[in-house]
């Protein structure tokens, strides 16, 4: 895979010192660039990823459309839309000095569907079409039909050419490359046994073809006629012979969108999160797409953690909380310094006697009216609660919570550690991969102003996280 000109190594990168960084605006700013597909695993940010790069191309003088296929609709939510369909609608509030646009949508599978039959079928069987029973089940929720017909909407896009930029935002499945296989699963479809059967007794005709289908698919018509009734099978075949002119043009037009994101004007983004499984995730993701001759852009890191203290290790942080929450660890309390520092004269025969001591013993006790302000006061015997501190005073209550505050940073500096060594592990793997980071937010993204804080620091790739009103 040939290195990408958009990731060049920064100065700095301290968590990335072993791995290509990417720079997200040259990639994002070049004319050249169409198409930006986010794939990765569920769960880790892709939707927010893909808006956070359409908002900052469009502020950067492009007109772009984020297309999503996540059906929790939080890329509407982020931009201040009340819904997303299938329809690209203008985002309001993004800055457009530079002349650039933002437009959102989300994928409506069916609707997409019934776009391709009315726009390839004349209108008397494109009427059948779309009231076949068995048409309305493919539609609505057939396997493979969502990411067949996301490949079909960016076609679309693509061939209107009104858009500088397109940013698919993939489905969230657990092999979001299903949006690669659709159309390869598709022309299987459409080219295997079963259509070729179904079509037959059309093609056909009459009673013999009829007598075809009976014939040829007994066995099946028999299982299913008890499962589903015979009316499912009348459907198939009406289906079925409605369709057969379009079948090569949906074949055709699959094989034209695959083909599209193979071009050099395509960059997918793989989008993980430090995880183990996560990032398990993106090297199988970064290998199919070499496998498909994908250009593959770089691996976004979302959600890292990171820390301005790291330099209190987790150990001294753990050893520092023990001393604190164990007072027989290390003496602590003003009264036991006292004791520690003054002679321990208990029961030595150089004691000296005390005046009662004296009384008792008949010596005249020494004549003073006054201390001497030269000698050290003896402080008082320790008392058997010396020995562990009230909790109740205030300095147990400041020692209590800065004991819970250092137990915090280790468990932070542990985490740090492990997110350290799982992307040391997926680097050493696959050293051509730019990456960049994003550091995990303390809450979620809901506007323009947390997408635009996303996508400065996809553009930095900056771990640390500071102050922000996000």
């Amino acid at each position: 895979m040939s290195p990408d000109p958009a990731a060049r190594p920064k100065d700095g990168a301290r968590r990335l010192s072993h791995a290509r960084v990417l720079d997200v605006d040259p990639l994002l700013e070049d004319p050249k660039t169409r198409i930006v597909v986010c794939c990765g695993a569920g769960g880790v940010g892709k939707t927010t990823t893909a808006a956070a790069l359409g908002l900052r191309a469009a502020e950067r003088g492009r007109k772009v459309v984020v297309l999503t296929i996540d059906p929790a609709r939080r890329l509407a939510q982020s931009m201040g839309i009340d819904s997303l369909d299938n329809t690209p609608r203008r985002v309001k509030g993004v800055d457009d000095s530079a002349g650039g646009e933002l437009h959102a949508m989300m994928l409506d599978m069916k609707r997409t569907f019934d776009e391709i039959v009315e726009a390839h079928a004349d209108p008397g069987r494109a009427a059948a079409i779309l009231g076949n029973p068995f048409y309305q089940s493919l539609s609505a929720g057939f396997a493979g039909t969502q990411e067949y017909m996301a490949m079909e909407k960016l076609g679309q896009l693509r061939g209107r050419d009104e858009w500088d930029l397109i940013v698919v935002d993939t489905p969230p499945s657990r092999s979001a490359l299903d949006f690669l296989d659709a159309p390869k699963r598709l022309g299987s479809f459409l080219d295997g046994k079963l259509i070729r059967v179904l079509l037959a007794p059309a093609k056909v005709g009459g009673r013999a073809g009829m007598k075809f289908l009976n014939v040829g698919m007994s066995m099946m018509t028999g299982v299913l006629g008890k499962v589903l009734g015979g009316q499912f099978l009348k459907d198939v075949q009406t289906f079925v012979a409605a369709m057969d002119s379009m079948f090569g043009g949906f074949r055709t037009r699959a094989d034209a969108t695959y083909k599209l994101l193979q071009a050099p004007g395509t960059a997918f983004l793989v989008v993980a999160a430090p995880e183990r499984d996560a990032l398990r995730e993106a090297a199988y993701f970064v290998e199919r797409l070499a496998a498909e001759d994908m250009p593959l852009a770089g691996l976004v890191l979302n959600r890292v953690h990171g820390s301005g203290a790291d330099r209190l290790s987790a150990e001294r942080a753990l050893a520092a909380a023990e001393n604190l929450e164990d007072p027989r660890i290390v003496d602590q309390t003003g009264g036991k310094a006292g004791v520690r520092n003054s002679p321990d004269t208990h029961g030595s025969s150089e004691a000296p006697e005390s005046p009662a001591d004296s009384s008792a013993s008949g010596s005249p006790a020494p004549e003073s009216s006054a201390p001497d302000s030269s000698a050290p006061e003896a402080p008082p015997a320790p008392s058997p609660e010396d020995d562990v501190p009230d909790a109740d005073t205030p300095e147990r209550s400041v020692d209590q919570l800065a004991s819970g505050l250092l137990r915090l940073h280790a468990e932070r500096m542990h985490l740090l550690a492990r997110e350290q060594r799982t992307r040391d592990r997926f680097t050493a793997r696959h050293p051509e991969v730019a990456v960049t980071e994003v550091a995990a937010l303390p809450g979620d993204v809901h506007d323009l102003a947390g997408l635009r804080d996303i996508g400065a620091r996809l553009a930095t790739g900056e771990p640390e996280l500071p102050e922000t009103d996000v």
